[in-house]
């Protein structure tokens, strides 16, 4: 059995891995908010166990059984995620912590009921993937906002910046998941965006980072 910090390294090291960035001993340092000698030491642990290979001044990466346990507590972290909005009514921006928490919970029995009660959900409230009970992954969204073209429609599926502050922002402007929009003009200075809100035919303008940070599916 692992514990409550050694699946906080293996999920912050797959996490790490993903896409082209990698888990130097400083990135996780950075991403858990503690020193790089904690990081070694806690390498070598899971070497030890076999969770992680790691060698010396080279980035980690995720053995098998350490691929699979992250993926497990991604799992529970998203599902959590998901009760919470679905049923308990929670905001989107309420959750993280929450299920930060729950997502240590050791019972396969009762996350695959709390799976099977919400229906197998495929993504999170942010628009994530869940995996399923094998550990399967729905292929992420990877198109976003700012490579729309002028008077092209699209729905918005998820978002990469998971903060409070982003999440609450997109929410007072109505941009939230399975919201239809229309690109109506970029403009070349900054590439802030002009977008219509196509249910209420409002207008709005975005920076750049915003577009850059939301998932679309055009139509």
């Amino acid at each position: 059995m692992t514990s409550l910090a050694e699946e906080n390294y293996l999920k912050a090291i797959y996490a790490l891995n993903l896409g082209d960035s990698s888990a130097s001993t400083n990135a996780i340092a950075e991403r858990l908010e503690t020193k790089a000698s904690s990081v070694t030491d806690m390498l070598k642990r899971l070497n030890e166990k076999k969770l992680v290979n790691y060698l010396k001044y080279r980035p980690a990466t995720l053995t098998e059984k350490g691929q699979a346990i992250a993926i497990d507590v991604i799992r529970k972290h998203r599902l959590w995620e998901y009760f919470l909005v679905e049923k308990l009514k929670f905001g989107w921006d309420e959750v993280h912590e929450i299920a930060e928490q729950l997502e240590h919970i050791q019972s396969p029995a009762l996350i695959n009921r709390l799976d099977e009660f919400l229906n197998a959900p495929k993504f999170d409230p942010h628009g994530d993937p869940i995996p399923n009970r094998e550990g399967k992954i729905t292929e992420r969204h990877n198109q976003v906002l700012a490579n729309l073209s002028v008077d092209e429609f699209a729905f918005i599926v998820g978002v990469k910046e998971h903060s409070n502050s982003f999440l609450q922002y997109l929410d007072a402007m109505q941009l939230v998941l399975g919201t239809k929009i229309k690109l109506i003009n970029r403009f070349d200075y900054d590439q802030s965006a002009v977008i219509e809100l196509v249910d209420s035919k409002k207008e709005i303008t975005i920076s750049n980072e915003v577009s850059e940070n939301l998932y679309i599916k055009t139509t």
